[in-house]
């Protein structure tokens, strides 16, 4: 499908990332701020065979939906897998990659980034209290 716009693209990508359950998925507009393309897209994987299945996955759906081929790297290793589809650029990490690189707080803006942190707090709060109300 020649004709597939950024935007398309991006919504077979976050559909394919929901179906291989992929966690935490973040979305960042690059449109006005870089040129290397219009999306990117940061998930996590359980461990590092989610994120290589999760990436295999991907790439054979994009190919088998749109034509398009994406450029993959880091796939062997399974901590943090790159995948190049020009208009949307997605990473794939382990959770302790991803928070070693932390890439939201470098592309994110500083709102974003607060808003997303504080729901990210809240979610963590509210599981915490459920987890220690006595079961009954």
């Amino acid at each position: 499908m020649p004709g597939l716009t950024s935007d398309q693209l991006l919504d077979r990508i976050l559909a394919s990332l929901d179906d291989d359950k992929a966690e935490e998925v973040v979305t960042i507009d690059l449109r006005g701020r870089s040129a290397m393309a219009d999306h990117m897209v940061i998930a996590s994987g359980r461990n590092a065979r989610q994120v290589a299945s999760i990436a295999e996955k991907l790439v054979e759906r994009l190919k088998e939906q749109t034509g398009r081929s994406a450029r993959v790297e880091g796939k062997d290793t399974g901590d943090w897998v790159l995948i190049d589809t020009d208009d949307v650029i997605v990473h794939v990490f382990r959770p302790e990659v991803r928070e070693f690189y932390q890439l939201e707080k470098m592309w994110m803006p500083a709102d974003a980034l607060r808003s997303a942190t504080l729901d990210k707090l809240r979610a963590d709060h509210a599981a915490d209290e459920a987890a220690q109300r006595p079961q009954g």
